[in-house]
């Protein structure tokens, strides 16, 4: 199914260590623009945090809380898209083009409508936020920023679809290079947006006001409605897509967006409890006030660096998988995902050590605040804890995706998370008084929860075949 990929300068004794070259290779290929266009939106949440940052440490918990908030919700509809990537991968792979097409409308459909939800859900819930005991002081800042947030949702929804169909076919540069755009121009936007701007153009004075955390808000939904836009013109007019654009003769199918509800609606909960221990770890820390909140909000903007380039590695794996399903290649399917595996633990090395060594100047380039330096660098070492235990979760869940066993996910992400990280999580901080550290150490014993019952999952399916 592979042919000789192009030379490339890492050293060959990486490739041996990681299992089977070309396939390595195939990953690596595949996977670099989905994290390079990660490491964007990565980039483009260090300049929103570190603007906010400065602007006062008031709008940094504010933010902090939000971004909890919607880093589920984000997570869930995610869920939602990636159901596409094995059903879209598995036609592509057996050549079937006009099924792939189908299958785009089908998800951008389901996508937009399942978004609709879930502004609904966000409305109803920024009308009782009080149940959250967030601290009154930041609510001023949080609430206006909550329903900017709210109003991208559903083209981030839309975009999310088009971005899975285009993985899916092993295009991954074209929504890199958009998200790249979209970020770039997220942080240009924020400069004016979140601190004002005065200048004087032709004699005529013009004067910006400063808005802050609302700013920030702004800057992203523009970004996302652009980025909307730019996807949908490459996917008409690119070369790459020919063949396998749906026309105007195409139609939702609802028996195929049943099947996509039904695969991408366990990814979602499996997702969202997954953020979700995350989010209740952002409550907690509320719960200690506002200082160990900015911390939160600093230090998960940090692990995601981490998490999204292993989850490059692992969306890589997933696509690949989907085809070798698709042509009945098991042998390959478990090469890809113990390959991807040792990709992803090479990578948690290396940055355990970059963060590590750098973790003085990334810290304070986030927060003038020495109170709150010192809660981030007591919470880091508990981010190094979880690495394998992240890394194994991230690759066998987008291994079993890749080969549509979905339904399990729930069940062990409500074990993992609901039953094992979040009350641990409770225990350390409240009952055994370590504070923030005990929040941010009840995340490793979920996450390696969830690693091992994910591998063993993927193993029994593909045991056999």
């Amino acid at each position: 199914m592979f042919r000789r990929l192009p030379h490339t300068n890492l050293p060959s004794f990486l490739w041996r260590l990681w299992g089977d070259s070309y396939i390595a290779q195939s990953i690596v290929r595949l996977g670099i623009p989905i994290i390079i266009g990660q490491l964007g939106s990565i980039a483009q949440q260090f300049a929103d945090t570190i603007m906010v940052g400065q602007y006062g440490t008031m709008e940094l918990a504010a933010a902090g809380f939000v971004n909890n908030v919607f880093n589920f919700v984000i997570y869930f509809m995610l869920g939602i898209s990636y159901a596409s990537t094995p059903v879209i991968g598995a036609s592509y792979g057996k050549k079937d083009y006009k099924a792939v097409a189908q299958s785009l409308v089908d998800s951008v459909v389901v996508n937009f409508l399942f978004s609709l939800l879930v502004v609904a859900l966000l409305l109803l819930l920024y009308y009782n936020i009080g149940i959250l005991q967030q601290p009154e002081e930041i609510m001023p800042y949080a609430l206006p920023y909550f329903l900017i947030i709210t109003a991208s949702m559903p083209f981030l929804a839309v975009f999310n679809a088009l971005k899975q169909y285009s993985d899916a076919v092993g295009e991954t540069k074209i929504p890199m290079w958009i998200m790249l755009g979209a970020n770039a121009l997220n942080i240009i936007l924020n400069l004016p947006l979140i601190f004002g701007l005065e200048f004087s153009l032709f004699n005529c004075h013009i004067s910006i006001e400063a808005l802050g955390l609302l700013g920030a808000g702004i800057a992203t939904l523009v970004s996302r409605i652009l980025s909307v836009v730019a996807l949908l013109v490459a996917i008409a007019m690119v070369n790459k897509y020919k063949g396998m654009k749906p026309s105007i003769a195409t139609r939702p199918n609802i028996h195929r967006m049943k099947h996509l509800l039904r695969l991408g609606f366990p990814i979602s909960i499996q997702l969202g409890l997954e953020a979700s221990s995350f989010n209740i770890c952002a409550i907690l820390m509320g719960w200690l006030g506002a200082i160990p909140l900015a911390a939160h909000q600093i230090m998960c903007t940090i692990s995601t660096l981490c998490f999204q380039i292993v989850y490059g590695i692992g969306a890589a794996a997933s696509v690949l998988i989907s085809q070798f399903r698709g042509v009945s290649d098991w042998y390959n399917v478990r090469r890809t995902a113990n390959t991807a595996f040792y990709i992803g633990i090479t990578i948690c090395i290396v940055m355990i050590a970059l963060i590590f060594v750098f973790r003085y100047p990334l810290v304070t380039s986030f927060t003038t605040s020495d109170e709150v330096t010192a809660v981030v660098m007591s919470l880091i070492p508990c981010f190094f804890i979880y690495q394998f235990g992240d890394c194994m979760q991230i690759t066998f869940a987008n291994a079993l995706r890749g080969i549509e066993e979905v339904r399990k996910l729930m069940l062990y992400a409500f074990i993992s998370y609901v039953i094992v990280s979040i009350p641990l999580s409770y225990v350390f901080a409240f009952i055994c008084h370590w504070g923030g550290v005990g929040v941010w150490m009840g995340m490793p014993f979920g996450l390696t929860t969830a690693g091992i019952l994910f591998y063993t999952e993927f193993r029994s399916k593909v045991k056999g075949k």
